[in-house]
């Protein structure tokens, strides 16, 4: 029999009434009543309620315990009250009569408080994170994130996948993040790369003819913290498969979405197949290629109106004509709010560093007008033209935005999440997935003007490959695609060049000699060139996922250790400084600053 105890605290009910047992956890919450005390014992498991009478001689001994203090506590099961039931926890009709107590764990003065969810400074929580995991609402995070994990294993081995680790060490790797670098002691001045992800490793698995694998993979990339993002480190669920096309790949995650989502929430999944979105039309009807598709509002292109005879806004119309465009968002049946509703959205526009947001409402009396700063400049004929460019309808209001494409998107693409919280048109008892494929596979960069891998340079492009067009590689796309649910990425994927010959080709257009292929992906290009399947893949990021699933707005709620936005472990003081034996053993000097 354990000595600590016979049951959890989220154990006891009214079968176990006038049951001897032992419990051991930390003190919760205490409540004295003078001639009874009350205190809430917490584990891992739940919450009991224990009492005591002051005529028992350790009430005074447990009335000076301060909470948190990990204690032993021998008693009787009673019922309670009707009137004293808790419904809001599993042992709610019970309650426990003191007899013994025992201290197990002593406390210090606590920094913050832990049977409340109240909001603290980020850098209590994180150096006290220990104490951060005690509290309800991350506690139950984690554990939701562990089960997370435990059922997509089972659900990626029920599918045909093999698990397989790839290597932490490996070689530095040009994949769109700074790696984090680890000096070599036996191999002086050279350097391991910890991975930004088993992108190579995974396809060099393909080419060993494993047809299916996956693995809850660490990655870990020398970024900046965000919201969605951890600086450091970060889990995804690594998956590739042989033989395969981008459907294929498609058919999976979404079985697996659906019993995943399905099975940790109770909000509804607008689709279970998922709607496919090229990369174009989501720049165009939501200014991003992470739509929030429970937002119903689109973006509609109007260049081409403002090269009209009748419309008088110049100011867009020498825009226009220096090659700028004008894009619009319509909110529906608008024509009621308040001026300061719309000015409210034009001030937010200019806060954002853009000139701001014209807008106008349409009306109909004897005839289509618009009301609003800038309705006077627009004839019938005009605005007849707009509403059905943009599908809009008298007694809704047109936004507008004129500049370069990529500042008109991005400034639209927020503004649609501005304006449907303004108008609260979001679901929040929704999942909305969606597929962004035909990414383009260059892009032009807007600083040195060389052509430049927009997405991942190992990704297969569309069209007859043994006819390949290449003379126009703005316009070639990849099969190359993104899985987003509610506005968050939750990942990349893409069908993998499998052809050495055609990957330095396309290297080449990105300004890559066939030796620089070679050299930065020798390993991988060699494999390729002894008999390789065609073959594709995905890495959903973990972290999203769970946040999504309890609902929260940054990763680091559901994230163990995580880091604060410097990169900092408080609690754990990393990054620190080394010896100076350790360093000469790895033959490294530091230089010290002026």
């Amino acid at each position: 029999m354990n000595k600590y105890r016979t049951h959890t605290c989220g154990d006891l009910n009214l079968k176990h009434k006038g049951s001897e047992i032992a419990l051991s956890g930390w003190i919760n919450k205490k409540r004295d009543h003078g001639n009874l005390l009350f205190l809430d014992l917490r584990d891992n498991y739940g919450l009991t309620q224990c009492v005591i009478d002051k005529s028992n001689s350790i009430f005074k001994n447990l009335e000076k315990l301060p909470l948190e203090t990990v204690i032993k506590v021998v008693g009787t099961v009673v019922e309670r009250t009707k009137e004293t039931i808790n419904k809001n926890i599993n042992t709610g009709e019970i309650e426990v009569l003191i007899n013994k107590v025992e201290i197990l764990g002593a406390t210090k003065e606590l920094p913050m408080p832990v049977f409340s969810d109240q909001e603290y400074a980020e850098e209590i929580r994180l150096k006290y994170r220990f104490l951060d995991l005690r509290r309800k609402k991350i506690h139950q995070n984690i554990i939701l994130r562990s089960k997370v994990i435990s059922f997509i294993r089972s659900e990626m081995q029920n599918l045909g996948f093999l698990e397989f680790q790839t290597p932490i060490l490996t070689s530095s790797s040009p994949e769109g993040a700074r790696d984090f670098l680890v000096p070599s002691r036996l191999n002086p001045g050279k350097f391991y790369a910890l991975p930004q992800a088993p992108q190579q490793f995974k396809q060099l698995i393909m080419v060993s003819g494993f047809d299916k694998y996956f693995q809850i993979a660490p990655c870990f990339r020398d970024e900046d913290a965000r919201a969605d993002r951890s600086p450091g480190e970060f889990y995804q669920l690594d998956l590739e498969m042989s033989f395969v096309e981008q459907e294929d790949v498609f058919n999976i995650i979404e079985k697996l979405f659906v019993k995943l989502f399905r099975k940790f929430s109770n909000k509804k999944i607008l689709n279970e197949i998922f709607t496919r979105i090229t990369y174009s039309d989501a720049m165009l009807k939501y200014g991003t290629d992470k739509p929030d598709l429970r937002n119903p509002l689109q973006i509609s292109d109007l260049t081409e109106i403002f090269k009209r005879e009748d419309v008088k806004f110049e100011i867009f119309k020498k825009l226009v004509k220096s090659g700028c465009i004008v894009r619009c968002l319509v909110t529906k049946n608008t024509k009621e709010k308040p001026r300061s509703f719309f000015d409210g959205i034009d001030n937010w526009a200019k806060e954002q560093g853009s000139s701001g947001l014209a807008y106008f409402t349409l009306e109909k009396n004897d005839k289509i007008s618009a009301k609003g700063p800038v309705g006077k400049f627009f004839s019938e004929e005009s605005l007849k033209e707009i509403m059905n460019l943009s599908k809009a309808e008298t007694g809704d209001t047109i936004f507008l935005s004129c500049g370069k494409k990529v500042e008109v998107e991005k400034l639209l693409g927020q503004a649609r999440d501005k304006i449907a919280d303004e108008l609260k048109l979001i679901d929040e008892n929704l999942f909305s997935f969606c597929w962004v494929v035909d990414y383009p596979m260059y892009e032009l960069d807007e600083i040195s003007k060389k052509i430049k891998f927009s997405h991942n340079p190992f990704s297969m492009p569309q069209g007859d490959l043994k006819n390949l067009d290449l003379s126009d590689p703005l316009n070639l796309k990849a099969y190359q695609y993104d899985i987003v649910c509610n506005g968050v990425e939750l990942s990349s994927g893409a069908i993998r060049n499998h052809i050495p010959e055609l990957m330095y080709k396309l290297f080449e257009i990105a300004g890559y000699s066939k030796t620089d292929v070679q050299q930065k992906f020798s390993g991988m290009i060699n494999a390729l060139s002894y008999g390789a399947p065609p073959h594709g893949g995905i890495a959903p990021g973990i972290d999203r996922i769970v946040m999504l699933l309890a609902d929260e707005k940054n990763i680091r709620e559901v994230t163990m250790f995580p880091m604060n936005q410097n990169a900092q472990d408080l609690m754990m003081n990393a990054p620190s400084s080394v010896s100076d034996e350790q360093l000469k053993e790895l033959n490294i000097n530091l230089k010290k600053k002026n």
